[in-house]
């Protein structure tokens, strides 16, 4: 995957109220840093404009896509604790936990105002998320059948696909 140079018509953090993003990541007891444009963002994988990580924080430009934003929210939610002790720009999961991750920055796109899954599903496929099905919304409602019970089995949703609100659970096996 590669960020293409211009994403036209991505929603930004910018776009977005504030509020809705910081009272997201506050339920996980996650914060959600703003970084002033122009500034290099902290813990970024991808480079500007991509949100960055480091510990239970989540750096961010006005710019900032927020399928990037969402991305990095969920990694530190999927992670384990030992590895989010020393996460620093790399979350350093495997392909099912990355897939995990997809998954539940999607759900999480609802309770973001103004965003949502259909129109956060755009802006991953304008982004170049890759997908064995083509576009995000066939991968989520078709193929993503591990990606959920993966989510189920570490408690972070429920059945019903709602999120739980809670990081990974410590006890749970580090992989």
């Amino acid at each position: 995957m590669t960020t293409p140079e211009v994403q036209t018509g991505v929603l930004r953090v910018g776009d977005v109220e504030y509020a809705a993003i910081d009272n997201l990541a506050h339920r996980y007891g996650l914060t959600v840093k703003r970084i002033a444009d122009g500034e290099t963002i902290t813990g970024s994988f991808w480079g500007e404009p991509e949100a960055g990580i480091k510990g239970l924080s989540v750096f961010v430009r006005s710019d900032t896509p927020i399928h990037s934003m969402l991305h990095e929210i969920s990694h530190i939610i999927c992670m384990c604790d030992e590895r989010r002790k020393h996460l620093d720009r790399n979350a350093g999961s495997d392909d099912l936990e990355e897939s995990a991750v997809c998954y539940l920055q999607i759900i999480l796109a609802d309770f973001v105002l103004g965003v949502g899954r259909f129109r956060l599903m755009q802006d991953m496929d304008n982004w170049g998320y890759s997908f064995r099905l083509g576009k995000t919304e066939n991968w989520f409602s078709g193929d993503a059948g591990d990606a959920r019970e993966w989510l189920v089995d570490y408690g972070l949703i429920d059945g019903a696909d709602g999120p739980l609100f809670r990081l990974r659970e410590a006890g749970k096996l580090c992989g």
